[in-house]
């Protein structure tokens, strides 16, 4: 019995090997990914009207899906924006089939724990958050999800390809934006 295997054969396995090899690799890179952009993704699929587990769920199919993307070889030129773009549509598709009007102040919205001394501050905080939330609500729908994607840490140009507009819409947008949350601030401590 010969010690060595037909070349056929030790070709096959060697390759499966690599394949194993690489999508170990792979799974590694998007566990990776997964730990760092989660919570981020999550907050951003549910400030645009989606239940936590809704939410929860998109983020899982996103993650599958940069698998995919990356096992099949495509771009992995700026991947934080590709999986915000991924989860925008998803979140979109998602809420466009379950539309409730109730929705839009659950998980994640809200005010964490005030560490204010006294009731007066407690509550002029309040205020000032509830005015802000209202001018906030007020913003044209493409304004909210530039400051959104913005506060996420996004640059214009990532703001630009997930929400498919132009770099100039982007940076107008937020500069209205600032502006409106500034004024309405600003009418407060006057």
């Amino acid at each position: 019995m010969p010690d060595t295997l037909p070349q056929s054969t030790e070709t096959s396995l060697l390759q499966r090997l690599a394949s194993a090899k690489e999508k170990a690799s792979l799974e590694e890179e998007v566990l990776s990914f997964y730990d760092l952009f989660q919570t981020r993704l999550l907050r951003y699929a549910v400030s645009l009207g989606l239940k936590t587990q809704d939410a929860e769920d998109i983020i899982q199919e996103v993650f599958l899906a940069l698998f995919r993307h990356l096992q099949l070889g495509r771009s992995r030129e700026n991947l934080r924006g590709w999986i915000f773009r991924v989860t925008h549509n998803l979140a979109l598709k998602r809420r466009i089939r379950y539309r409730r009007e109730d929705l839009a102040d659950e998980g994640g919205h809200d005010l964490l724990a005030s560490s204010l001394t006294n009731p007066e501050e407690e509550l002029l905080f309040s205020e000032r958050q509830t005015r802000l939330r209202r001018a906030f609500s007020a913003l044209p729908e493409a304004d909210r999800l530039c400051l959104q994607l913005r506060a996420e840490g996004l640059k214009y140009r990532e703001i630009a390809d997930v929400l498919g507009i132009s770099l100039g819409s982007v940076a107008n947008s937020l500069g209205r934006s600032m502006s409106r949350l500034r004024r309405s601030d600003g009418e407060s401590a006057g």
